[in-house]
């Protein structure tokens, strides 16, 4: 078999084809996600046009497409109108079959009108790379035969399979299906691993959905975003500005009441807020749904994991099988339904947009009195953890 240009060992094939890959993710995350979608980071002119070029070569990706179905996504995430949902569509077709959702996508006038504004749109965007988007990945094909022979042809597959199975597949379905999560969010995103490297960060697609304008998607000291560090590094050289990045948490000793700061910190973390009342009554919950399983109000087999799923949705995205099973749960105790509804009007505060900081900072106040006087040990202690905000 004649070789191409350039010669290599086998193994050294298969790290071509790696390094390749991974120049693809990177422009991925960090010029189409970070940069164009989000806004979180910007980029030296010569970085982002090499990225668009590079996307041309290896996926024939429009990133005007790209940004706009991305955006709708957060816009309408886990609804039906959300472009790529394992929660609407299932997990197995939005993993097998996620490009030709995008593809789908992209063909709504709409959806590229409403979302896709601020993209570049310069002669190489209309002219070439928006006009002609096919034609990258059939001259990626041809350097590839000439550097690498026929090999070249295995290796320029992988290149056109790798984001369909990683980003459309992996990210948008199993991130919103499976994974550890560090916040409450309203949608399923998940956390698949602490290591964003095989994805460039994008693995921790939980934070994302939590700080969707944050420029690092790490969180936890334990967690790695490898596109971060990119980031980093080219803003050290001047290549890179980052924007914004995800507020950390700061405490301080309990406040005797919640004021304007406590509301502020409190709104702005809203996520980590959620989180922790979320584990703060795992126990309670978990000891009054075995008290009544032990009374027999509940079947042995009743999964305590259906209470903490509810805990986590809005009424309204509840099933109507969910709803009636839950009215049923909280009609045989007040202490569970306590904690839910004390849950409910804990969201509230924040999702309440028209009231006056005021408004917000009387029913952050009556919140914390009506959860110490609940008698629920938990609520109590939580009702002090948030007076901890700073």
């Amino acid at each position: 078999m004649q070789a191409g240009l350039i010669d290599l060992p086998w193994w050294a094939y298969v790290l071509v084809a790696l390094g390749l890959t991974h120049i693809t993710i990177a422009a991925v995350t960090i010029f189409l996600h970070r940069s164009q979608a989000h806004r979180a980071v910007d980029l030296h002119p010569v970085v982002s046009h090499f990225f668009r070029f590079w996307l041309w070569l290896t996926s024939g990706m429009v990133t005007k497409e790209w940004v706009a179905i991305h955006r709708k996504h957060h816009a309408k995430c886990e609804t039906p109108e959300d472009p790529h949902s394992p929660q609407t569509r299932g997990l197995k077709k939005v993993f097998w079959e996620g490009a030709e959702l995008y593809r789908a996508e992209a063909k709504v006038a709409g959806t590229l009108e409403k979302y896709g504004h601020g993209t570049p749109d310069d002669w190489m965007e209309r002219n070439v790379y928006s006009r002609h988007s096919a034609a990258g990945i059939w001259l990626m094909m041809a350097i590839n035969l000439v550097l690498f022979g026929p090999i070249g042809l295995t290796i320029w597959a992988v290149q056109m399979a790798w984001i369909p199975i990683t980003a459309a597949g992996i990210i948008n379905g199993v991130g919103h299906y499976w994974g550890y999560r560090n916040f409450a969010c309203e949608d399923a995103s998940t956390n698949i691993f602490p290591w964003g490297i095989l994805i460039g960060g994008e693995e921790l697609h939980n934070n994302h959905h939590a700080y969707g304008t944050s420029a690092r998607l790490s969180n936890k000291w334990y967690e790695f975003d490898i596109g971060w560090l990119y980031i980093k590094l080219m803003s050290y050289v001047g290549l890179a500005t980052v924007r914004k990045v995800a507020p950390a948490v700061k405490w301080q000793p309990a406040k005797p009441l919640c004021d304007l700061d406590t509301l502020q910190a409190v709104i702005t973390h809203r996520y980590d807020v959620m989180t922790r009342f979320m584990k703060s009554v795992r126990a309670d919950t978990a000891a009054e749904i075995a008290k009544l399983k032990a009374g027999a109000h509940l079947p042995q087999n009743w999964n305590l994991g259906s209470f903490r799923r509810w805990l986590h949705k809005e009424p309204a995205e509840l099933a109507a099988v969910d709803k009636t099973e839950l009215e049923n749960l909280l009609g045989k105790s007040e202490r569970l339904q306590t904690v839910y509804r004390m849950r409910q009007e804990l969201a509230a505060i924040w999702g309440r947009s028209t009231a006056s900081r005021e408004q917000l900072l009387e029913q952050l106040q009556s919140w914390c009195k009506r959860a110490e006087d609940s008698g629920i040990q938990s609520l109590k202690d939580f009702s002090v953890r948030l007076r901890c905000y700073a």
